[in-house]
């Protein structure tokens, strides 16, 4: 892309340079320190084209839409459209989340996010020993068809894309959404949004596993065998980084563990005899939005180009929409702090930038008070306007990949790939993503990475504001949600009224086909789990049966 001889004249001009100015300057006012990104990426005190001269324009950027899609993967991306606005959200009784469903829509969302509690992601209904205290606490406890119902209550399936964050028991809950879309009158081929579906990312870095690899693993395959057949619209699985970065990796072992545990999914659905270009179209992917901003935009413009060529060359996929990596991005949880949390706007206010300057679909923003408790809705307004503002007033969605050209962000961008595409070797050598897992060689890696943040923070190498550094007194009064804890014998009342007015007789009849296919390799579970949840079966029962069947999972000691 650069003319040989102007390259060797720049580079002696910055050696020229280097000795002259730099040198006289330093004498006067050193620099503040070693600078690195959060991947260990040296930081250069400048940037020039010789640092990006083997960079080919059309081979490694091209043009928006076209491959390698490095400059985003739709040719007018926020010109034409702008990303969905999508927060994240669920706490408490369903009638609850249905609430707060229906005024982030009446402020200007754009889609919809489904946050559930624990017990629901790990298979258990609000009345179970292991649910005690923590139903509705971490989103909304959907134990039945019937919570699933009060939801979406009034919310027209047919108008609105729905991002469900669930994982192990994902085919209960998307049964759950399919016969609630059928009930509207919404037929499965009319409905559009994702399922998380990624339990990979569980055993790495989450914990919100119930089954072993391998049952889970046919459970993911089954939806994306069921979706390209009856919910075509439907994105099939959200192949996460976001969980994967929140322990602690480092945003080269987000996007390279992401891939791997994506690498396994794609594997696996081609064995099952799935054409890969006929379901790679429906993949997509979630990732964080940390703090170092170049260093997030060249991620994700990394994340683009990297997983184009694995879909094009390792799999040879045929269609360019196989190609395409399409993303949910999130603000960083993490990164929140207790202390002057109104430093969280900010915060997130920069990550949210970087999301979009990178290119993302959709995007959440954290809120404020996220730190002490699920968000106000004073806090969740707050967010939300940081997108509209972002993209109404800022001009950063005027133009495709406004950062394109910078000697920076491109060397960047080179960087993260090259370092990436190691990590995934290594794994590959390993047996690919699950034998890493079964080895704990990414949780061996993402706690190494947690550990070594932590003691930059102690020693004041990483700045925190208000936390190690310009540190206040003073208390900052916000409004905290509060979960009632009264709300669990509610829920419990209910579970209990909707097992008495159901067909017992039926219900064990469902349940015990859903058992017969687990034990038949090659059933497709989807259906069974659908006449399950229509005879309104619990979530409970449904995963107890499959428990049976597949067993529990018990992490290895990775020590």
């Amino acid at each position: 892309m650069f003319d040989r001889e102007k390259l060797q004249k720049i580079q002696r001009e910055r050696e020229r340079w280097e000795r002259e100015s730099v040198a006289k300057s330093l004498e006067r006012l050193p620099e503040r320190g070693e600078f690195l990104t959060s991947s260990d990426i040296p930081v250069n005190r400048v940037y020039t084209p010789a640092d990006i001269a083997s960079l080919g324009y059309l081979e490694d950027l091209g043009f928006p839409g076209e491959y390698p899609f490095t400059r985003g993967v739709y040719p007018t991306m926020y010109r034409a459209r702008l990303w969905t606005m999508r927060q994240y959200a669920g706490f408490g009784t369903a009638e609850q989340t249905n609430q707060r469903f229906k005024y982030l829509l009446g402020q200007g969302q754009t889609g919809l996010s489904v946050a559930f509690d624990f017990p629901t992601q790990v298979g258990y209904d609000c009345d179970h020993p292991m649910a005690k205290g923590e139903v509705g606490k971490a989103g909304v406890s959907v134990s039945t068809l019937r919570d699933m119902e009060t939801v979406f209550a009034e919310i027209p399936l047919d108008k609105i894309t729905t991002s469900m964050t669930i994982n192990a028991p994902a085919a209960v809950l998307l049964a759950m959404y399919i016969v609630v879309g059928e009930k509207q009158g919404v037929p499965q081929n009319q409905l559009d949004g994702t399922v998380q579906n990624d339990v990979l990312k569980e055993y790495v870095a989450r914990g919100m596993y119930i089954f072993p690899p391998k049952p889970s693993m046919r459970l993911v395959t089954d939806i994306f065998e069921h979706c390209a057949k009856n919910v075509p619209k439907w994105n099939t699985i959200s192949i996460s980084g976001y969980h994967i970065r929140e322990a602690g990796a480092t945003a080269v072992q987000e996007l390279a563990f992401t891939f791997a545990n994506a690498i396994a999914y794609v594997q696996a659905a081609i064995d099952r005899g799935l054409n890969v270009d006929k379901f790679a179209g429906r993949l997509s992917f979630f990732f964080a939005a940390h703090n170092n901003l170049f260093e997030e935009i060249a991620k994700f413009r990394a994340a683009r180009r990297l997983w184009a060529r694995i879909m094009r060359e390792r799999f040879k996929a045929e269609k360019p929409v196989s190609w395409m990596l399409r993303f949910h991005t999130q603000t960083s949880g993490v990164s929140l702090t207790a202390q002057q949390p109104y430093n969280n706007i900010i915060r997130v206010t920069l990550q949210a930038l970087a999301a979009v300057l990178g290119g993302t679909q959709s995007l959440h923003t954290n809120s404020y008070d996220e730190a002490y408790a699920l968000p106000s809705e004073q806090a969740v307004t707050v967010a939300l306007r940081t997108q509209q503002i972002i993209a109404y007033e800022s001009g950063v969605a005027d133009t495709v990949d406004p950062l394109a050209g910078s000697y920076y962000v491109e060397y960047l961008t080179n960087q993260i790939e090259e370092k990436t595409a190691k990590y995934i070797e290594q794994i590959d050598e390993m047996g690919g993503a699950v034998a890493a897992i079964e080895k704990g060689f990414m949780q061996r890696e993402i706690m190494e990475s947690a550990y070594r943040y932590q003691k930059e923070m102690e020693s004041k190498k990483q700045i925190v504001v208000g936390v190690n550094e310009f540190m206040a007194e003073e208390k900052t009064p916000i409004k905290i949600l509060r979960i009632n804890p009264e709300i669990e014998k509610k829920l419990i009342e209910r579970l209990k009224e909707i097992k008495r007015q159901r067909n017992q007789a039926k219900v064990k009849e469902v349940l015990n086909n859903l058992r017969k296919a687990a034990e038949n390799e090659n059933a497709n579970l989807m259906p069974f789990i659908i006449q399950a949840v229509k005879e309104y079966a619990t979530l409970g029962e449904i995963c107890d049966i499959l428990r049976e069947v597949f067993g529990e999972y018990k992490p290895p000691s990775i020590f």
